[in-house]
Formats: C-alpha cells, structure tokens, sequence
C-alpha cells in the first residue's frame, strides 16, 4: 500500500517525535570492554532472574555485553547461577570444569553440534575462563553454576542416564537400556522418529515416562550417595521424555513444539533454582524470542509462551527481561539449518521497525529503561505494534521481511532493552583440531 505525501509527512513527524523521546531516554553506554559498562546494570540487582537477550545468535557484542553484566551481578549481587540456550550435557562439561567437580570425559566434546558457533567461540570461553578462576576462590558452596535449559540432547542425555545407574545400581542400568531401546533407532536422528510415529509407529512414551518415574522413586537411595550426581541423572532422564515428546509433536505444528520447548526451558530454570535453595539467584542467557516476554508479540498473540512471559507470570517485578537489538554490522549464521556456518553482512532495519527507531537515535551504543514511572510518554508512544527482527543461527536476508521480522509491542516486551548500532560476528573456535596438534579439555583451543 502506497501512502499518500501528507500521510508520509503525518509519520514521519511522528516517528521524529518518538525519536526524541528515545534518545532522551537512552543512556549512553560505554564499550563492553570498559570497567564501567557493567554498572549501568547494577538496578537489576535486587531481582531474582535477570534474562538477557540477543537479537542474533552470532553476534559478539552480545555475548560480550552479557558476560559483562553477569560478571557484575555475580560479584556484586549475589547471583549464583548462569543458565544457557544450551543443552544440558554439553553445559554440564562446563559446569564440573569452572566448579572443579570430578567428572568423567564425555564421549564427545561440548557443543560440537550444530550450531557449534552458538557455544563454541572465544567470548564464550572468555566467559568460562573468567568463571573457573571466580570459582577458585569461593566455597564450594557459594561457587556458580553454568547449566543448560533445552532440550535437544537426546542421544546424550540417554548416555548420561545409563552411564549414572551403571555406576550406582547396574540391575536398575540393565533395566533403563532396556525401555530406552525403544529410542535407539532414531538416536541419531530424533526427528526420524516424530516422523515415525506420524506414519502409524507406536511411541515410546511410556517406556520413557516409567524410566522418569522409577529414577526419582529412588531419590532418597540415590541422593544419599551424591546428590549432585543424581540431580544430574534426573535432569537427563526429564529431557529425554520432554525429547520424546518434542519430537513426537514436532510435525503436528510449530505453536505445540515450541510451547513444550519453552515450557521445559522454564521447568529446568525452576529445578535449578529449588536445588540451589533460597539464595538462588540466576542469569539467564537465551534469543530475544525466549526471554521477552510473548504476550507482547505476534508469538504470543499466534498462540506461543516463551520463557519470559513464564517468568514474569511466576516472578513478577523479580524477574527482569532485557532486549538486545542491532541496525547492521556482521553475524555468523548459516543460510540453512544444518549448513555451514558463514559471515553475513546484516541488512540495515526497516523504516517500520523498532530498530530503525533506535537507528535515527544517533546512539552508538544504549540502555532504554522502560520501568521508572517518568517514561510513561515513551511507552504509550512506542506501543504499536511495530517490527522487531529475530536472526537465529539462519540468515536469509534476502527473504528478511518474511524470514526475521514480527510484531510486538517492545516496552512490553521487555524491561529495558540494549542497543548497538553495528555489530560484528563471533568468533569461532575450530570444532576439531588439526592433524597432530594438542587439544585442551573442553574447547580444544
């Protein structure tokens, strides 16, 4: 639709209006590098999560920022867990290395799946560096967690199952090995199996649900040995049912899968900060898509809840769900799931998104509060809705609009929300190493 040049005037000094409005509240930020970047953030500190985001899953600014403010809220607020978009068994690796826990050498290093790039890059292992010398100093007690929320480990969370009960009560091994073989043959390719059984073959729920339910029945047994170990199984044993059942539904429609995706993510969170007790206090480290709120987006609207708006219904005020957005820069994605990761030249935002809201800003880099009660003005100004892009480890940009763009409604979306006007993409870390050369445990780098 073509507007008409008294509308395009209307909007365009509507949009310079609300430009205004932005820029006066944007706090500039400095470099994530610097000392004091970090303690713009210490207002989140009385929550009980903090939720940062990321536009782009391939961008280094991102997770820079965000092991910035981590950092802050470990050492100056008291939190003591990290949790990932990251599946669980390779984020334990992590875990038992910067707590110092005895663990076995997995069967294959963390994070070699796609997308390896996600994980497997320098600013996250600057982050893990930072953590294992953090840990050094503190009781094992007080020491922080590095956990993983999804949900796609099933191979390795059936592994880490059997490996557990092979060690503590072999009869009980015999009998998990068992029930799981009803899984064995689409371990390598879970989504053969929704497939499957959407073509007439019968499921392996209830092998998979008795499995669960005999593994907690032993609890008290089990948890007497080593608790941390148990609640390592249990975790395992919990995403091969969410597994059985995300694979099962996967082809029955998009809203479903992710909704039991989201659900399991949140169901994690909650396990880990009961397990930490009343001191529990996380970060959580996941896409925008995850972490804002879906009630304020197309998402929501369509049907789907995420994460965020979990969080915001359990938590309330103490929970605190921060955006992060891009103009233009660089990423590494992929053009298909599965491929080969690539560096793609990010496409500057559209005129009807958000983003090119905080373009026209002038800001390089900036923290939009929406929470004090002076930004009022702002909020009822930016509710739209309006576009916000979304670039997972996929980028189309030539199918951008359809591909990586929806509405939402971002004041409430999000609490505050974190800008870089360029942005550059990660830096990965070889997923195997060359002929002959030594590699150091978990990233062989």
């Amino acid at each position: 639709m073509t507007l008409s040049p008294a509308a395009v005037q209307i909007r365009e000094r509507t949009n310079r209006e609300l430009i205004d409005l932005l820029r006066e509240a944007g706090e500039h930020l400095p470099a994530a590098e610097r000392d004091d970047f970090s303690s713009f953030f210490d207002r989140f500190g009385e929550a009980k999560i903090v939720m940062l985001g990321e536009s782009t899953h391939g961008t280094s600014e991102f997770y820079r920022a965000r092991a910035s403010i981590t950092r802050q809220l470990i050492e100056h607020h008291g939190f003591n867990i990290v949790a990932v978009e990251a599946d669980w068994p390779d984020a334990t690796t992590i875990d038992h290395l910067v707590r110092q826990l005895p663990s076995e050498q997995p069967l294959e290093r963390p994070f070699e799946r796609f997308p390896t790039w996600m994980w497997r890059n320098i600013e996250v292992k600057q982050f893990v560096d930072y953590l294992r010398i953090h840990n050094d100093a503190c009781r094992a007690e007080r020491k922080v967690q590095f956990r993983g929320l999804d949900v796609y480990s099933l191979r390795s969370s059936i592994a880490a199952v059997i490996a557990y009960l092979e060690r503590v009560d072999p009869e009980r091994a015999r009998a998990a090995r068992e029930r799981y073989s009803c899984l064995t043959p689409w371990q390598a390719d879970p989504a053969g199996y929704g497939h499957a059984v959407m073509f007439g073959r019968d499921t392996c729920e209830d092998e998979v649900v008795a499995q669960l339910r005999e593994l907690l029945a032993q609890r008290l047994s089990y948890a007497e040995r080593d608790g941390e170990a148990f609640f390592n199984a249990a975790q395992n044993a919990r995403i091969v049912r969410a597994a059985e059942q995300y694979y099962r539904i996967m082809y029955r429609g998009s809203t479903e899968s992710w909704n039991l995706r989201d659900r399991h993510m949140f169901d994690t969170l909650q396990y880990l900060m009961q397990q930490r007790g009343p001191q529990a206090r996380a970060v959580v480290w996941a896409h925008n898509s995850h972490i804002g709120n879906a009630a304020a987006t197309s998402m929501g609207w369509a049907g789907e809840f995420n994460i965020g708006e979990l969080a915001r219904n359990s938590y309330g005020d103490e929970a605190a769900l921060i955006g992060f957005g891009t103009d233009r820069g660089t990423v590494a994605a992929a053009t298909d799931w599965g491929g080969e990761m690539e560096i793609k030249s990010v496409r500057p935002a559209r005129e009807d998104s958000y983003e090119y809201l905080f373009h026209r800003t002038g800001l390089a880099r900036s923290l939009t509060d929406f929470r004090p009660p002076g930004r009022g003005e702002l909020r009822d100004r930016l509710t739209g809705p309006r576009l916000e892009r979304a670039i997972g480890v996929v980028y189309r940009p030539e199918t951008e609009r359809l591909s990586h763009y929806f509405e939402a409604v971002l004041p409430d979306q999000f609490d505050a929300f974190v800008w870089f006007e360029e942005t550059n993409a990660v830096t990965a870390l070889a997923t195997r190493a060359a002929s002959g050369a030594a590699e150091t445990y978990p990233f062989g780098f």
